[in-house]
């Protein structure tokens, strides 16, 4: 019997085969004006078709996943469901996550809000994909400061974040930088080049026989040993060493018992993240209504993350290049903080906000415009950029006889990409030989044709093939018998050969999100009251 907990529901083990899909860049929409070889992007598209279609070129590459998924409240927004069945937000939510344990790097983390409704289910499901050993913490934000007043029980004030790293064992968060709340106690400087100091503790509770010894004050001759029971944090001969290098401290008129001196310069440049996040800190849904209303006023989302919150995530998961990922993007915080905190970004919308909210919002950044949120605090004067994508259709159509046909959409360069892409190879035509079109390894190939194949055909390939490679072929059609005419040569048929591996023709997997929360009128809030 196996100790592993997991989580049951209905339908769970109905497993979604999710279609791969191309990317395909609108160059309309991109902006690249600052950097034209930005690796940025902006997708537009169902978050889970997405996801997929980013998995073969970017497992293993991410470092920080941020995500704030549709809290399955049962509120009513008047544009967003947001009261989605259990069962179906549990099934909808659970491959989404093992895609994005894919994406994240060996040293990456994942970062996920939720509140009350679902965050309890969600910390076990999460356990299941990510390994309970390697949930890191659940950080409580709060919010909101104002009660709400017309609450039927307790006023909620926080949400959670759950934090998991890949691997907990070897993955380690980077420090807050140390600010004046830290610093103020380093006051005293001796002049002697070693900077500001502050006095320390010498005892240490867990007793060592060999931290009990007296210390002389030099300017008394006075004997000073640790209280019964404790001893000193540092042995007989680092005390002496303590002594000829004055770091001892006396009191102000240096006859008292000894103090350390911990100098500012020899402490941790930083400081270790608590779990509890004040809004003083981080700020609060309040402030990030303002923030978004700057780039449309006339929709604000109900419920986004404020850039500080956003900005605390990506500085403890990340360093400068790395790449920061959110497929729920909303109203594009967490693409806007990457790029003013220097971080490459994949971000993922679904709705027409893609266009109303986060690329307007984006351009801003870029171009200097936007001023607020933590512009200020890190001097952003502007630029960076990023590429627009769209999903591209689905390959597989239904025709009027109920039978599968390959979408007309479909050029010759997208099928065969897309092909590829399902059949786990690298779409690189080579320049000198037609055949090599998709890469598999270093003698394995993919070639894809809408042409009918015949043997004379087949034989002016394999002639030009060395004894070491071998070829598929994927086709509409091929003379009678021609698949086993060679070992080197595999053919098969489109779209037949691809009928069983996912569903197609299938554009929405959004866990019937229709549009953004959205929040329209602004003056009047909960906070407010």
């Amino acid at each position: 019997m196996s100790n592993k907990l997991e989580l049951t529901w209905y339908g769970k083990e109905k497993k979604i085969n999710i279609e791969p899909r191309l990317l395909i860049e609108n160059k309309e929409l991109s902006n690249t004006e600052f950097d034209a070889d930005t690796e940025n992007m902006l997708i537009h598209g169902d978050n889970l078709l997405a996801l997929k279609a980013l998995e073969s070129k970017y497992t293993g590459k991410v470092k920080c996943v941020y995500i704030d998924p549709p809290y399955n409240t049962g509120s009513a927004f008047e544009h967003y469901d947001d009261n989605v069945e259990h069962s179906q937000w549990l099934n909808l939510i659970k491959p989404r996550l093992e895609i994005l344990r894919n994406l994240l790097s060996d040293d990456g983390s994942i970062w996920i809000s939720i509140d009350d409704d679902e965050g309890h289910y969600l910390k076990v499901l999460c356990d299941e994909i990510f390994g309970r050993n390697n949930f890191v913490n659940t950080v409580i934000w709060e919010k909101k400061y104002s009660p709400q007043n017309d609450a039927k029980w307790l006023s909620d004030s926080h949400d959670f974040i759950l934090v998991y790293a890949k691997d907990k064992q070897t993955w380690r968060p980077n420090l807050l930088p140390r600010g004046d709340k830290q610093n103020k106690y380093y006051k005293y400087d001796d002049g002697d080049g070693r900077g500001l100091w502050r006095s320390d503790n010498v005892l240490v509770k867990s007793f060592s026989q060999s931290g009990v010894f007296p210390i002389v004050n030099p300017n008394t001759g006075k004997e000073y040993y640790p209280a019964e029971g404790s001893c000193y944090r540092f042995n007989r001969e680092t005390a002496q060493r303590y002594l000829a290098e004055n770091r001892f401290y006396f009191g102000k008129d240096g006859k008292g018992a000894p103090q350390l001196k911990r100098y500012l310069s020899e402490v941790k440049q930083g400081v270790t993240a608590l779990t509890i996040w004040k809004r003083e800190d981080v700020s609060d849904n309040q402030e990030a209504k303002k923030e978004v209303k700057v780039f449309n006023s006339g929709s604000v989302f109900a419920t986004p993350k404020p850039e500080r919150l956003i900005e605390r995530i990506i500085m403890l998961a990340s360093n400068e290049g790395d790449l920061v990922l959110d497929s729920f993007l909303g109203s594009g915080t967490t693409a806007a903080v990457a790029l003013k905190m220097k971080r490459r970004f994949i971000s993922v919308e679904l709705g027409n906000h893609a266009y109303t909210h986060c690329k307007v919002r984006l351009d801003k950044v870029i171009s200097g415009e936007d001023k607020g949120g933590i512009s200020k605090s890190l001097n952003w004067q502007g630029g960076g950029g990023y590429k627009f994508y769209e999903l591209a259709p689905s390959l597989i159509n239904v025709d009027s006889f109920g039978e599968p046909i390959i979408n007309k959409e479909y050029s010759a360069d997208m099928l065969a990409s897309t092909v590829a892409l399902h059949e786990g190879f690298d779409y690189q035509p080579s320049e000198e030989i037609f055949w090599k079109q998709s890469l598999g390894n270093e003698n394995s190939y993919l070639f894809v044709t809408t042409r009918h194949l015949t043997l004379l055909y087949i034989d002016s390939i394999k002639n030009t093939m060395k004894d070491s490679e071998y070829l598929i072929i994927a086709c509409r059609s091929f003379d009678t018998g021609l698949e086993n005419k060679y070992k080197q040569i595999t053919i098969k048929k489109i779209p037949n050969m691809l009928l069983a591996n996912c569903e197609f023709d299938v554009d929405n997997y959004n866990l019937n999100i229709i549009s953004p929360p959205l929040f329209d009128n602004f003056e009047k809030d909960e906070d407010d009251e």
